[in-house]
């Protein structure tokens, strides 16, 4: 029996290797492919869009709020994979009815290392662990550096409309926009993820605003409604996988940040 701990600190108890992975988190379940792990993951949510042709052969489980436990169930897994802002305290305490579950809880890129390493030790996989970790702390510090002569801009990023919702603080996205220079104009907010009322960009003294294609999938025509509610030229829309998702995405990140910086510059 090989005992672990999650990154809330519950320990979990694997009786061998685990051969059969559910994974309900979208950045983890890519992280799991690039770490090696495909053939392992039996059952993914709806939202596991990366790789793209995974759900064709894994079985869709449901959502990330929602899922069919009896589904879970069938598929005799060795370990579930979860998230403690993805998923839910109810869903977890069901799950583990059928299965140890892992639960992470990534606010930092630092955090985003830990769950590499963890994962690498549960799954013996620590040399492709390390790899992937060694990789996002590089182009981590690297980026950090290029930014340290680029001037801070206070943005407000939205995930949602009707209500209009935006990133607050101690939020994953909240660090990157902190690593991107950009000055949060609402991480004072009691509220993870505040709903706010269109004056309150200008009381804010808002210079930029972002609009995540997910979860609201936000496109160029509410970008174009958006800058004539509010009379505002600047006006973006974002890939919210590079703000939200974490895990191997990284890797990929900075090379798009570097082109958004370009883009608003």
């Amino acid at each position: 029996m090989k005992v672990f701990h999650d990154q809330l600190n519950r320990k979990l108890e694997l009786k061998d290797l685990p051969r059969r992975i559910v994974s309900l988190v979208p950045s983890q379940t890519e992280l799991l492919v690039d770490m090696g792990l495909r053939k392992k993951i039996v059952g993914v949510t709806k939202f596991c869009v990366h790789p793209e042709d995974l759900r064709k052969e894994k079985k869709v489980v449901g959502g990330t709020k929602q899922v069919h436990y009896d589904r879970i169930k069938a598929l005799a897994p060795d370990v579930i994979l979860c998230n403690k802002e993805e998923n839910t305290e109810e869903m977890v305490t069901e799950l583990e009815k059928i299965a140890p579950v892992h639960v992470s809880n990534v606010m930092t890129i630092d955090d985003s290392l830990e769950l590499i390493r963890q994962y690498g030790k549960m799954f013996r996989e620590y040399g492709k662990a390390l790899e992937i970790a060694e990789k996002i702390t590089f182009l981590r510090d690297e980026f950090q550096e290029e930014m340290n002569s680029v001037p801070q801009r206070k943005v407000a990023y939205f995930i949602w409309k009707n209500p209009w919702m935006v990133a607050g603080k101690d939020t994953f996205i909240d660090h990157l926009l902190e690593l991107n220079r950009f000055k949060n104009a609402f991480s004072g907010e009691d509220s993870r993820y505040p709903e706010i009322v269109m004056h309150q960009l200008e009381q804010r003294k808002v210079e930029l605003v972002l609009l995540s294609t997910e979860p609201f999938p936000f496109r160029s025509r509410d970008r174009d409604t958006f800058k004539e509610d509010v009379k505002m030229d600047r006006v973006h829309i974002v890939d919210g996988e590079y703000f939200s998702w974490y895990g191997s995405r990284l890797i990929s990140a900075f090379a798009y940040f570097r082109k958004l910086q370009a883009v608003l510059s």
